[in-house]
């Protein structure tokens, strides 16, 4: 099904017939065409291509399909309670929001999640209220994204918080100019940013009023309607979208600039995650004037440094960054400097794993060991693939050797009249490609209980200061980027390889949020085998468009047998 930007639906379509790739081909070109209007300071142009945006139906198609079927709070409803689960409630939804001047803002629902210390409060958007700010941020980001400082990492596509970490390591290497650092992290950001401000750097953006009334919304908490003066509902989809433009021009504010040739010039360098930041400065009172700096800037915008979380540290102290922590420690015989830098996994970031895997053994003690195994896992491959850029091999032992004591515990809590040789024998074997045959194994189901040191040590790559998934000349820059595939099972990792890392379906990255399942080009039930030539590595939404009544044309020639 070709779509036009400018299209309307007809009446008799099908969410499973839609033909996904020329929906993200043409949301992709709109997004690259107002980056590119926005970095020749085409102002005309970009709101012309925004309206263009907002009115697409491509746009629709792939902001329903993100909200109701990617993103992980897709089951969670507003205070309409409404969620939208089946292709036709799609459809009807996407009628619906093709008319986005009828659109009526809802109040958010107001939710607690537990933090460290007290709880977070979370303000839960319809999905249609979703849906549509989904497709507002499609028009507003890559206008932003041509502008936005580069050393800002949070909630903007194509980076993370490896990438601030990274940066802050070649900040922070032995023979630094700026020892000193400013570790602040904004009080309630999202709950105080200032609406005037905010409205004033958004602009003549063409959906600004939609805007302007998510802000004035509103939260529903006991039945009981709150008014909200200030701040951004946390749990919208363009509300981190909307910190980032708060905060643009912090690094301004602090006096940095950059040379034609990129190199920085001033006494502060910043790396900011979103309310999250650390300042390098030469001394601590160059450190203590960008605090007052900052404090004097933030106001302006409603929001103030927090008082408990806002340090002024020596590298040889360290300080705590994004769960690592950032170090020089002495080392006067095998350094020039007499220091060397290490970034390691925090001691508040290990003890709240330890606290984590420890409740979940003590959980699973009267279950099938498998699914204690299936529930482990999870967590200890996310947590080491996350740490895996630091110095963190020593971490993982010890962590492997507390994993080894709680497996005995649960042993022999399990059979306490049985021997040691015998628990041995039903417990601990070997695996593939592991020498080490004190593995945690479920036999009779072929479960594994994986090791935090099988994950490699790698570093991480910078992504350059300018640099954008939505700049049309990096095109094949990011394709080499996201061709990552060491976190990948080995059958995952060759089908992955492969396809080249794109979903044969909707032509996007597969490791692009979504869930991925293995397909079988001819059926196990018709003969089919699990050879690679006979398996395809498809997001989950794709996997049931294949399987559904009315595929694509273009979905089935894709999946056909080939010999290669």
């Amino acid at each position: 099904m070709q779509l036009a930007a400018n299209v309307t639906f007809g009446d008799d379509w099908q969410w499973h017939a839609i033909d996904w790739k020329p929906v993200y081909r043409i949301v992709k070109n709109l997004r690259q065409r107002i980056f590119r209007a926005s970095k020749e300071n085409d102002l005309k142009k970009v709101r012309s291509l925004q309206r263009l945006m907002l009115r697409c139906q491509a746009n629709v198609r792939e902001s329903v399909r993100r909200v109701t079927q990617v993103n992980q709070g897709k089951s969670t409803p507003g205070i309409d309670e409404v969620v939208v689960t089946t292709p036709e409630e799609r459809v009807e939804l996407c009628r619906k929001l093709s008319q986005l001047e009828l659109h009526k803002v809802h109040p958010v629902r107001r939710v607690y999640i537990p933090k460290r210390k007290g709880k977070r409060p979370l303000g839960i958007p319809t999905i249609e209220d979703r849906c549509v700010q989904t497709m507002v941020k499609n028009a507003l980001e890559p206008f932003w994204e041509a502008r936005f400082e580069g050393v800002s990492y949070g909630f903007r596509p194509g980076r993370g918080c490896h990438d601030a970490i990274e940066k802050i390591f070649r900040l922070a290497r032995p023979n630094t100019t700026r020892p000193w650092v400013l570790d602040a992290d904004i009080e309630g950001a999202f709950n105080n940013i200032g609406h005037g401000a905010l409205q004033k750097a958004i602009g003549n953006f063409p959906a600004r009023e939609l805007i302007k009334q998510w802000l004035k919304a509103g939260y529903v908490e006991n039945e009981i309607l709150h008014p909200t003066d200030a701040g951004v509902p946390q749990g919208g989809t363009v509300s981190p979208l909307l910190l980032n433009v708060a905060l643009h021009g912090m690094e301004q504010a602090l006096g940095s600039y950059y040379t034609p040739q990129g190199a920085l010039r001033g006494n502060a360098a910043l790396v900011r995650y979103a309310d999250d930041l650390a300042v390098f400065c030469p001394t601590q009172e160059e450190a203590t004037k960008a605090k007052a700096l900052l404090d004097e800037w933030l106001g302006a915008r409603g929001l103030r440094l927090s008082l408990e979380k806002t340090h002024i540290r020596h590298l040889t102290e360290g300080f705590n960054f994004l769960g690592f922590n950032i170090r020089h420690y002495l080392t006067p015989n095998s350094s020039r400097s007499g220091y060397k830098l290490l970034i390691k996994p925090s001691q508040e970031a290990v003890q709240q794993l330890r606290r984590k895997l420890k409740g979940t053994w003590r959980k699973r003690v009267g279950s099938p060991t498998v699914a204690l195994i299936n529930e482990m896992n999870p967590i200890i491959r996310g947590w080491s693939n996350y740490f895996r850029i630091g110095v963190a091999k020593e971490t993982f032992a010890k962590l492997d050797s507390f994993m080894y004591q709680r497996a005995e515990r649960y042993m022999k809590r399990r059979h306490p009249m049985k021997s040691g040789w015998w628990r041995t024998e039903k417990y601990r074997g070997r695996t593939v490609g592991h020498r080490d045959r004190w593995v945690f194994v479920d036999k009779e189901c072929h479960a594994t209980l994986r090791k935090f040191a099988w994950t490699p040590i790698i570093r991480h790559r910078l992504v350059p200061k300018n640099y954008s998934p939505d700049d049309p000349t990096l095109h094949d820059y990011w394709r080499q980027r996201r061709a990552k595939t060491a976190a990948l099972e080995y059958r995952y990792r060759q089908l992955f390889q492969r396809q080249k890392g794109m979903c044969p379906v909707c032509h996007q990255h597969l490791e692009n949020g979504e869930e991925t399942h293995i397909h079988h080009v001819v059926p196990k039930k018709d003969g089919g085998t699990d050879d690679l030539v006979n398996l395809r590595l498809v997001h989950l939404n794709c996997h049931r468009q294949i399987h559904s009544h009315s595929p694509p044309r273009e979905v089935r020639r894709l999946l056909e047998p080939s010999t290669g």
